[in-house]
């Protein structure tokens, strides 16, 4: 919708007098029924003319880029964080202990 009006916008200086009417859904039979026959693939009923827009009318400026579903599902994932029990199996074992003075506590205490 902000699309459109974008373009009126840029064709206001062309005429005297553009008017534009937001118009209900449910106030608006014709749309209402041409879009179940849209949606349901039913019989185009005669007298109702079918135009395949195969390009969009309006082209934006802004480029938008698209991300797959896949892509943003691994982008979501945290990195796997390191086993907590790594310093306690290392300090049991080698009797290694952390360089940091607070894990060295935390393991140690």
């Amino acid at each position: 919708m902000d699309a459109n009006c974008a373009e009126i916008r840029k064709l206001e200086g062309k005429f005297y007098d553009i008017e534009y009417h937001h118009v209900v859904r449910d106030q608006n039979q014709p749309a209402n029924q041409l879009s179940k026959i849209g949606s349901s693939c039913a019989v185009v009923p005669p007298g109702v003319f079918v135009q395949d827009l195969l390009v969009p009318s309006i082209t934006e400026e802004k480029e938008v880029e698209e991300i797959p579903p896949a892509e943003q599902l691994v982008l979501a994932v945290p990195m796997p964080v390191a086993d907590w029990r790594e310093q306690f199996i290392k300090y049991l074992t080698n009797s290694e202990v952390p360089t940091d003075k607070t894990d060295t506590k935390c393991l140690i205490c």
